[in-house]
């Protein structure tokens, strides 16, 4: 076999929205992106959203909305994606990487009090691989110190925790939709939040700091063509940057829009039968505690093992394919001048490896991927 790590699940859906773009002809930054705004909002029910082109640009624009001043310190996981702490560098802040919890690799409650001091502004919770952040207690002990939350759910499209819709717990949600993750725009992000004054003035820095996007310039003006010589007109006010999602994008996000809970639901019985299928394993285990009660969503299911690079191998050999998507961030080299210790997660990130976890992947993909995890198992412990 040769099993994919992931792929997205896009079909007809997706063509049909994509031909009504093709249709208007106009593929940018227009009325198809203002209607998935729209509907994504009122799908996590927030007053707001803005599409951007990444969640690395959302994540970016959500701290430029609070204009903190420079030098302040962000806290922020030390095991997620780079972008999460490039964000806070690009907004002249500092990042403070906070240790995980060793079971979870989520955001550890008691190194972020350990980690906090006044020059810190705000915290950005990370639901890594779709596992949710303890958001109760982030969200408390942020109003004790009156810090901002981001929350960074580029794992987690359309995941409840507590009945309450990941990236609606803090004052800002940060969504991807990379090719790779729960729903797709082919590359994108969202940002939403309950206040709308908070996040209404992003739309100017995500398109160059223009206060009228082109397809709102040439509706509004399109009446007034032949007697308004300044019907072009635009004026820049801010600095901005081009980080607008365009309407193919938002088109494709429409489709998938429409399949993001039937995914999450696959995923999440793919999770059920891979927990099923190693749980008479001594040396693989689960990379968080799965809970498969409710509405979460998982981006993929991941293993730990003491071996981890001999079963990366082994699994290549066998055609099945596998990652590491846990790299603590002060190990890179432009962040070590940020390292502050965060000793958990430079050591439990040498265990994990993810595995085979797209929505399309087959019950033969999966007892074959299990089946080679026992054989591995039984030659090496």
């Amino acid at each position: 076999m040769n099993i994919r790590l992931f792929k997205p699940s896009v079909g007809k859906e997706e063509l049909g929205e994509l031909q009504h773009v093709f249709d208007r002809q106009w593929l940018g930054l227009g009325p198809t992106v203002s209607k998935f705004e729209t509907e994504w909002s009122r799908y996590i029910n927030v007053n707001e959203s803005v599409g951007v082109n990444s969640a690395t640009a959302a994540l970016h624009l959500a701290l430029t909305a609070f204009n903190f001043p420079k030098g302040k310190k962000v806290l922020v996981p030390a095991i997620t994606f780079v972008s999460t702490a490039s964000a806070v560098i690009y907004n002249d802040l500092e990042p403070i990487f906070v240790d995980v919890n060793e079971d979870t690799a989520s955001i550890s409650i008691s190194d972020l009090e350990k980690k906090y001091t006044k020059d810190c502004v705000a915290i950005i919770p990370v639901h890594n691989g779709g596992y949710p952040a303890s958001m109760e207690k982030i969200i408390e002990f942020a109003r004790i110190n009156n810090l901002k939350v981001i929350e960074d759910c580029a794992h987690c499209a359309g995941g409840d925790y507590n009945g309450k819709k990941l990236g609606t717990w803090g004052d800002i949600g940060c969504f991807s939709f990379e090719e790779k993750k729960c729903m797709t725009t082919g590359d994108g992000g969202m940002i939403s939040s309950d206040d709308s004054e908070l996040i209404s003035p992003l739309r100017a820095h995500r398109w160059i700091g223009i206060d009228k996007d082109t397809w709102r310039r040439n509706m509004s003006n399109n009446d007034d063509r032949n007697s308004d010589p300044m019907h072009w007109h635009y004026e820049i006010s801010v600095l901005g940057y081009k980080y607008n999602m365009n309407d193919i994008a938002a088109a494709i996000g429409l489709a998938q829009l429409k399949k993001l809970d039937s995914m999450n639901e696959a995923r999440r019985k793919i999770i059920e039968k891979y927990l099923v299928g190693i749980k008479n394993l001594n040396h693989i285990k689960p990379i968080f505690p799965y809970s498969l009660d409710s509405n979460e969503a998982y981006w993929f299911f991941g293993i730990r093992t003491q071996m981890r690079d001999e079963l990366i191998v082994y699994l290549n050999s066998k055609g099945i394919a596998n990652g590491v998507h846990f790299y603590p961030i002060p190990l890179h080299p432009y962040f070590k001048k940020y390292d502050n210790g965060c000793d958990i997660s430079k050591k439990i990130w040498k265990e994990f490896i993810t595995l085979p976890s797209h929505v399309d992947l087959t019950d033969e993909e999966i007892q074959y991927v299990l089946e080679h995890l026992s054989k591995f198992e039984k030659k090496n412990f």
